[in-house]
């Protein structure tokens, strides 16, 4: 399945050249064109699902086998120790290409990416009301 306003799709189907890293029958990843640091790449699967809630399971184990090698492939040839892997769903999280990815940034010493987290708390009444509502939707 495939969208024809997709640009991954258009990079899956071969009508966008890409930067090529690693490709096998239900993924593929290859570098960021604007990457946000030196060896920024991308994992996608080649069927095209929005978000990380709509992949099947089979496709989600496949693009997190490729995690693992990839990201250590990508620390050796830059050098890092230290990187990133994010995906986000949906624009309010910052999904720009409405297709599954998910990034591998490589991090140095104030490479000016940032990072913010305001943590909150959680109170013993509001996990037990998530901990209900989650597992019953499992």
């Amino acid at each position: 399945m495939n969208s024809s306003n997709c640009i991954f799709c258009k990079i899956v189907a071969g009508d966008i050249p890409c930067h090529k890293l690693y490709e096998d029958d239900k993924v593929l990843a290859f570098l960021d064109v604007g990457p946000l640091s030196r060896g920024h790449c991308l994992v996608i699967p080649k069927a095209h699902h929005e978000t990380l809630d709509e992949l099947p399971d089979d496709l989600a184990a496949a693009c997190a086998s490729v995690l693992p090698r990839l990201s250590r492939a990508v620390k050796s040839a830059t050098g890092v120790k230290d990187w990133n892997i994010l995906q986000n769903n949906g624009r309010l999280s910052g999904q720009a290409v409405d297709h599954v990815h998910f990034h591998i940034i490589p991090r140095v010493a104030d490479d000016g990416l940032g990072f913010r987290w305001p943590a909150g708390k959680l109170e013993n009444q509001d996990a037990a009301t998530l901990i209900k509502a989650i597992t019953s939707a499992l």
